[in-house]
């Protein structure tokens, strides 16, 4: 009988996980180039390569200018605000279900939304502000706003992250209230039709920069989280836990909480209203890489990213040449995929 012959060593896990960041950002930049595509103008791949290049200096191809508009103007901006938007609402459904120990938690339940909601609505329908703030920037006060009564409310009844959902709930009742009233008593309807598509989340008309406001925010709150990866990983067995291991519970979850108010913030303020990212995603993640958020942060990340583009790609063809809300978009494709992820799990238990 012949000796076994030595097997042969296995790959770092670093290098696999890197191996697989870099297929999925391939993916990523795929389907970037191919959602630019869709849509009523006949772009095809090569104009959005001979466009890009173009911009960069790389070449000097000849291109229609109405299809370079097109394509650098409109549906690139587009699709760098959906990945921004997939990353950051993702990674913040990430934190807060660890944080609050809650798998229905997401960015929305501190009351975010619904205070950019008010905020937009004052700045649009009111004129508080006017020309100088935007809509964008009363979204992201009133968010602020609405982050600050939830903090209030919540140290006020003792702090603990149960304490936080239930400020989040109330604070998300009394914005919704204030900008239904707002709407109802002082709006218009050409004003009410246009804050309404607002708060079902619309990529209409993003510019380059709110491109660099959404990057740099969501590139910085993707190194903050990675870097607390082991913080969260023992925050999901509790508080008790993450102390006895030496974490300092009170400043970890202080810094966290705040930086998914200001991603959220900022993305709404951009964006609207999205709904179902931060909820559904961080679920769909773990399926696939498990619960250590060393792993599951950057897939999360990259599934996201990936997942908004394509949902915007669709909301964009789907009525052409009307474009559907994006955030009816996420909601029409992540409650059937929430609905699978919970007869899943209920088969496992």
């Amino acid at each position: 009988m012949s000796p076994e012959s030595p097997r042969a060593p296995r790959p770092p896990r670093v290098l696999i996980a890197c191996a697989l960041v870099l297929a999925g950002l391939l993916l990523l930049l795929v389907s970037v180039g191919a959602a630019i595509t869709l849509g009523p103008a006949d772009i095809l791949p090569v104009n959005v390569r001979d466009i890009v290049t173009n911009h960069l200096g790389l070449t000097d191809i000849p291109v229609k200018l109405s299809k370079d508009a097109i394509v650098w103007e409109e549906r690139l901006p587009r699709a760098f605000v959906a990945a921004a938007c997939g990353i950051g609402l993702g990674l913040c459904g990430v934190v807060m279900q660890s944080l609050l120990r809650n798998p229905l938690a997401d960015p929305f339940i501190l009351g975010i939304s619904s205070g950019a909601s008010t905020g937009a609505v004052a700045v649009g329908v009111l004129g508080l502000g006017g020309a100088a703030i935007g809509l964008s920037g009363g979204a992201f006060i009133g968010a602020l706003v609405a982050f600050g009564l939830v903090l209030l409310l919540s140290q006020l009844s003792g702090g603990g992250t149960d304490r936080v959902v239930l400020a989040g709930v109330a604070s998300t009742q009394l914005f919704s209230a204030l900008t239904s009233l707002i709407i109802f008593a002082f709006a218009d309807s050409d004003e009410t039709r246009g804050v309404m598509f607002w708060m079902l989340g619309s990529l209409e008309g993003v510019r380059w920069d709110d491109v660099v406001l959404c990057v740099v925010v969501v590139g910085a709150g993707t190194v903050l989280c990675a870097r607390y990866a082991h913080a969260l990983d023992a925050f999901a067995f509790g508080p008790d836990v993450a102390a006895s291991l030496g974490i300092h519970v009170a400043r970890t979850r202080a810094i966290l909480l705040i930086a998914t108010a200001l991603i959220t913030a900022t993305l709404v303020s951009v964006a609207g209203a999205i709904g179902f990212v931060g909820l559904v995603l961080p679920h769909a993640a773990r399926l696939l890489v498990g619960p250590r958020h060393s792993r599951l942060i950057p897939a999360t990340a990259i599934i996201g990213a990936i997942f908004m583009v394509w949902v915007d790609a669709g909301s964009r063809v789907a009525f052409s040449p009307t474009p559907l809300p994006v955030g009816v978009g996420t909601a029409l494709v992540g409650v059937p995929v929430f609905i699978a992820l919970l007869a899943r799990r209920r088969k496992r238990t």
